[in-house]
């Protein structure tokens, strides 16, 4: 079952596990209040169990693109599909958030996004990146970091 993310009232719903439960409600609502600013687009999570294969589409990208295994369990995912681009979302319980950016069309935009909540440090899968430091009113300081993915992963 679905759940829409409010980014005006933000709720730890589906987070409870993690040990930074109230920054990663910040940086999921920080993610639906961009979706919602940019595409109009109303953003959903589902609990990482019944979204196994979008879970697993994530995990084989980041596997055979940079030998990375994310280490924590996945809590909750999103997907969202607006203007040509899948956009899928997994957000763990360690605080870290991967999102894919896939555009459908071939030679369009493809990358892997990792955000950091605030309070948790780069899990060691991770230590090789360089990370940048961004503001939000929603989730405090947000560390971020990406690739660009140059295999072929068609949802």
């Amino acid at each position: 079952m679905s759940q829409l993310v409010d980014f005006k009232d933000v709720s730890t719903q589906g987070l409870e596990s993690s040990p930074v439960a109230r920054a990663l409600a910040g940086l999921r609502a920080n993610e639906a209040r961009y979706f919602k600013n940019k595409y109009d687009h109303d953003f959903t999570v589902e609990q990482a169990s019944d979204a196994a294969d979008v879970v697993d589409w994530v995990a084989r990208i980041l596997r055979e693109e940079r030998d990375i295994v994310i280490a924590s369990p996945p809590l909750e995912a999103a997907v969202a599909n607006v203007d040509g681009i899948r956009w899928v979302h997994v957000f763990y319980e360690s605080g870290l958030a991967v999102n894919v950016l896939y555009t459908l069309e071939e030679g369009g935009k493809r990358a892997v996004g990792f955000k950091l909540s605030e309070g948790m440090e780069p899990p060691q899968e991770l230590s090789a990146f360089k990370w940048a430091r961004q503001k939000s009113k929603l989730a405090g300081t947000i560390r971020g970091t990406y690739f660009v993915i140059k295999g072929s992963y068609l949802p």
